[in-house]
């Protein structure tokens, strides 16, 4: 285990507050950066992230060069108020619509990167209570002012809800302390040292995640780890400290799913990895249970495992940009012709 990564690599925010700096690394390395916002029913939030983003880092300093919403199908607000602060929006259906249609967050991100422009992608909730323009420059800061770091992630208190308008400090992360940790300790211990391994808020250079597959839901922050690890190793990664995360959390059943999730992609991933052998078919329904006027009865959920291709594996992608794999992020992709 690296165990020096964990101070090196890990960072304040508060170390990249000078914007300026920041624009400035930006222009003399001649990069373009886009933020994308993937959503589903986010109408009480959305609209002061784009303002504070916009306002912050873009009108006031030129750090960002768009704003793109992702949307999985929201049944609000969501996309008239997105369109109404003049941000690209899109339906995640309607990007490259040929292909089969899927439902998540993983979906969004993936997609984002056909429609994005930018040489570094910034992905960040849309939920988020506390927004502040940190939670992007935080992101940016390693990125653009280390010559090896690619890929940053976030990490943050996260206080839970004990009641209405009522939060204990902390007590988010559940999934991560019961289930990811756990399973990095036992098989790649080096992960551990991310505090925060499930986070939604990370960025990284467009080479890093055209390069790799997206799980469509809740395992794309567990593979997309492990990927990139794997790829390139834990000296192209990073952390930040955010400090304080507010959003809507999620009650044990719904935990319970994503746990799920999470655990199927670790053991597809490692049994890639040939760390494990899994002689028995695993089965993609989760079985949980409700007390209905005094008796049990099962709720059976159907999570099946869908992946994504690395993008540079689409033609529509290669034609778009025909240049991937020799950007400015200094990371090859390699022969795609091996692909």
């Amino acid at each position: 285990m690296n165990k020096t990564w964990i101070e090196s690599n890990t960072f304040h925010h508060s170390e990249f507050k000078d914007l300026e700096r920041l624009t400035s690394a930006k222009q003399r390395k001649g990069l373009s950066i886009s933020l994308c916002l993937p959503t589903l029913n986010e109408e009480t939030t959305i609209a002061k992230e784009i303002v504070i983003m916009k306002s912050e880092l873009m009108t006031r300093y030129p750090l960002i060069d768009e704003i793109v919403v992702i949307d999985s199908g929201s049944t609000d607000q969501t996309r008239r108020i997105a369109r109404s602060y003049d941000v690209t929006v899109y339906k995640a259906d309607d990007i490259l619509p040929h292909l089969e249609k899927f439902k998540g967050k993983g979906e969004n991100l993936w997609k984002a990167l056909y429609v994005t422009r930018g040489d570094i992608i910034i992905y960040i909730d849309a939920d988020i209570k506390n927004i502040h323009h940190r939670f992007a420059y935080g992101l940016l800061g390693p990125l653009l002012l280390s010559d090896h770091i690619r890929f940053t992630k976030a990490f943050y208190d996260r206080p839970i809800s004990v009641g209405r308008n009522k939060w204990r400090p902390t007590g988010g992360g559940r999934v991560t302390e019961l289930v990811t940790r756990p399973l990095f300790s036992m098989f790649m211990p080096d992960l551990t040292q991310f505090l925060q391994p499930l986070s939604g808020e990370y960025a990284g250079y467009r080479s890093i995640f055209e390069d790799i597959p997206f799980h469509i839901g809740y395992g794309v922050e567990t593979g997309m780890l492990i990927d990139i690890h794997e790829r390139w190793g834990l000296d192209v990664m990073a952390q930040v400290d955010l400090d304080r995360r507010v959003h809507k959390n999620q009650d044990t059943k719904a935990l319970g799913r994503m746990a799920f999730v999470i655990i199927k992609t670790f053991m597809n991933r490692v049994e890639k990895l040939q760390r494990l052998d899994i002689k028995q078919d695993v089965f993609d329904e989760m079985i949980q249970y409700s007390l209905v006027r005094e008796k049990l009865r099962p709720e059976t959920h159907v999570l099946a495992q869908y992946e994504r291709p690395p993008m540079i594996q689409v033609p529509e992608y290669l034609e778009k940009f025909p240049s991937v794999g020799a950007g400015p992020s200094g990371i090859q992709t390699g022969d795609r012709d091996k692909k």
